[in-house]
């Protein structure tokens, strides 16, 4: 089973994910976290992240999806991944299809996290009041927001049309989120 959570930041993906990683055994493709651990590797590839990311550039799909596909190849026996933080545009989506289809696999299904955008801006804005967390910044929460409807936007459509989307109110409490998502991935043959 491949799967794409889609969700603005805040609505629960990580949570959600981390999840699916425990009671299914999928493995959880987060860009980030494959950038960071490339880096640390000193890999031929690490060392290339590392140089990019030091000048303060963007890391180019094609070396994402040189990490994905080193995953995939790493992790070729797991029942399942899911990807986060990618795709995020047309070309990468089409580019995520052409690595699976190399191995004979594809998008299974892609779970949006649907979410009332005030009341997750009111949730930052409180937890950045009361706790201070600076990642909780509510100008730069929002300018990512607008960022991720910018990049998703096009996508939603996308999966859509190929019948592969399942949108779940991503505002309900965390067991009700899971057993909608668990719901959704009986329903596309997931376990």
């Amino acid at each position: 089973m491949n799967l794409i959570l889609f969700g603005p930041p805040a609505a629960g993906k990580g949570t959600q994910a981390k999840r699916l990683v425990e009671t299914r055994g999928y493995i959880q493709l987060s860009t980030g976290d494959m950038l960071r651990a490339a880096r640390a590797s000193g890999s031929e590839l690490g060392q290339r992240v590392s140089k990019i990311m030091d000048e303060g550039s963007l890391v180019s799909d094609e070396i994402v999806i040189e990490l994905i596909d080193e995953q995939l190849q790493a992790h070729r026996d797991a029942p399942g991944f899911i990807f986060d933080g990618f795709p995020r545009t047309v070309s990468q989506a089409e580019a995520l299809d052409d690595i699976l289809e190399k191995r004979g696999r594809q998008v299974d299904l892609v779970i949006r996290l649907v979410v009332d955008e005030d009341a997750l801006i009111a949730r930052v804005t409180r937890r950045f009041e009361e706790e201070g967390r600076k990642d909780d910044n509510p100008a730069t929460f929002v300018n990512r927001l607008e960022k991720y409807n910018a990049d998703t936007a096009p996508l939603i459509p996308l999966y859509a049309e190929r019948g592969k989307l399942k949108e779940v109110d991503g505002m309900a409490d965390i067991d009700t989120v899971s057993a909608s998502i668990d719901a959704a991935l009986r329903a596309a043959g997931g376990h």
